[in-house]
């Protein structure tokens, strides 16, 4: 039998977010992504979710490529895996979403039904567990930022540049809103993530005009907004927006291969608390709720030497940071649930169809560090040494006074010349090698490759489960 509803919306009230009778809720979970919204790391694929289709389309035909990821989605979240979650004692899942399973670039002025269709079977998956969940626009057309996830397939946000891009994007919300307004069990819309605006007030603009938009036709739900740059920065935020909880998200370097590892020292637990309190610095000074909306290490696989120790590492940095977040009752929710075995809280066996087929290709996608998330030049350093020229070359020829002028400027000239060489121009053209391990296969055969994602043909992270489980249990 499923639980009965919420009484009404989950509401803010100060610096907390509170049910209908006034009872303060922490919201503890996790994300879907990979899922409505795809990503290279989470299933395997290089660059971008809409070239990878294209790659895959091309190589299956339309029968099977329609086949093999109706299957995926379906495959990816049940009701088994919002089950699973709620046995943790997590109560609250965010849906990352990519806009095309609402929009047809050709035809943008439609709203497709299938998009309700298949965020419906999770909101209410969730809710028959007991849990609330928040949708989340992770991509935008254009890009509302730089990065592979907002799947634009450049390394600009040209979403900032293009009034019909807003426009179709507030059209987008308020479909939605009016869709969801009196579903109970959707603790609220976080209308974009990470958005990177390198002018620091169009995003504000933006959120001011969608929140107007979703308040005529939903004025109950609660908006989860992203910081700038990642959801890093609020310096330039001005104003507060009625019944908004504000988002920050908390990646530690000290959590992946690029960073010192993480001993517990004082000087590492000061360091991850000051990056903390310069996040919610706005949050607290305006007295609104903070929302953590993404967090969480990298785990390194067995094959990796001293694994056992590098996880255990991680481990206790998240640990760390979990404290952190219960010291101020701050709202969370960790990356990520289920990948193919890099940071999930379950991932996909490496004995299923899927992993075997692709063994070789992710093999050779790891050593070429063709994804940003993770990335190991230092394990693979012949590899590495191809784009040192050419730092060098862009070091040389262009003055000290320009080179780090590019926003988002923290990614300095390496991280742009990797964005454009490896993340954009190479993973693009790998895409077709990796749509081609699919070439040739029978409908049989997809099934069984989609089905690799069900939760009976994952492995359970166990050590992080119960981290997050221990958390989940503690009082607000």
């Amino acid at each position: 039998m499923s639980p009965t509803p919420p009484k009404a919306c989950l509401r803010v009230d100060g610096t907390g977010i509170v049910d209908a009778d006034g009872n303060r809720i922490i919201l503890k979970g996790t994300a879907t992504g990979g899922h409505t919204n795809m990503e290279n790391f989470i299933t395997g694929y290089p660059g971008h979710e809409h070239e990878m289709r294209a790659a895959m389309l091309e190589v299956l035909g339309r029968e099977k490529y329609d086949f093999f990821f109706d299957k995926f989605l379906e495959y990816f979240f049940t009701p088994h895996d919002a089950s699973f979650l709620a046995s943790l004692g997590l109560n609250c899942i965010r849906i990352p979403i990519n806009y095309r399973h609402f929009i047809d670039d050709l035809n943008p002025s439609v709203i497709k039904p299938e998009g309700f269709r298949l965020i419906d079977r999770i909101v209410t998956a969730c809710a028959d567990a007991g849990m609330y969940t928040i949708l989340d626009m992770h991509t935008f057309p254009g890009g509302q930022n730089q990065g592979w996830h907002s799947d634009a397939g450049i390394h600009k946000a040209l979403f900032w540049n293009f009034k019909d891009f807003q426009n179709r994007m507030v059209d987008l919300w308020v479909a939605i809103a009016k869709h969801y307004r009196d579903n109970t069990w959707v603790a609220g819309y976080n209308p974009m993530n990470e958005p990177a605006d390198p002018d620091h007030v169009n995003l504000q603009a933006w959120y001011k005009r969608v929140e107007k938009e979703i308040r005529a036709v939903d004025p109950n739900h609660i908006l989860f907004l992203d910081g700038n740059t990642y959801a890093m920065d609020f310096s330039a935020f001005k104003e507060v927006l009625p019944n908004c909880a504000y988002a920050m998200h908390d990646y530690a370097s000290m959590g992946f291969p690029s960073g010192e590892p993480y001993v517990g020292t004082p000087e590492q637990k000061e360091f991850l608390q000051k990056s903390y309190e310069r996040k919610v610095e706005f949050m607290k000074g305006r007295g609104v709720p903070i929302w953590n909306g993404e967090f969480g290490p990298v785990y390194a696989s067995e094959a990796e030497h001293e694994y056992k120790k590098i996880n255990e590492q991680r481990y206790n940095l998240l640990g760390q940071q979990l404290s952190i977040y219960t010291s101020d009752k701050t709202s969370w929710s960790i990356w990520l649930y289920k990948d193919i075995g890099f940071q999930g809280m379950v991932y996909v066996n490496p004995e299923t169809p899927y992993m075997r087929l692709l063994k070789p290709f992710l093999e050779k996608k790891k050593r070429l560090g063709l994804d940003k998330w993770g990335r190991d030049d230092g394990r693979f350093r012949d590899v590495a040494q191809v784009y040192e020229p050419v730092i060098r070359h862009f070091r040389e020829e262009i003055s000290e006074r320009f080179l780090n002028r590019r926003y988002p400027q923290v990614w300095k000239i390496e991280g742009h010349i990797h964005r454009v060489l490896r993340e954009t121009l190479f993973s693009e053209i790998m895409c077709w090698e990796y749509a081609s391990f699919f070439e040739g296969k029978s409908m049989e055969e997809l099934d069984e490759l989609a089905a690799s994602f069900k939760l009976e043909n994952c492995v359970r992270r166990e050590e992080l489960n119960e981290i997050l489980r221990a958390d989940a249990a503690r009082a607000g």
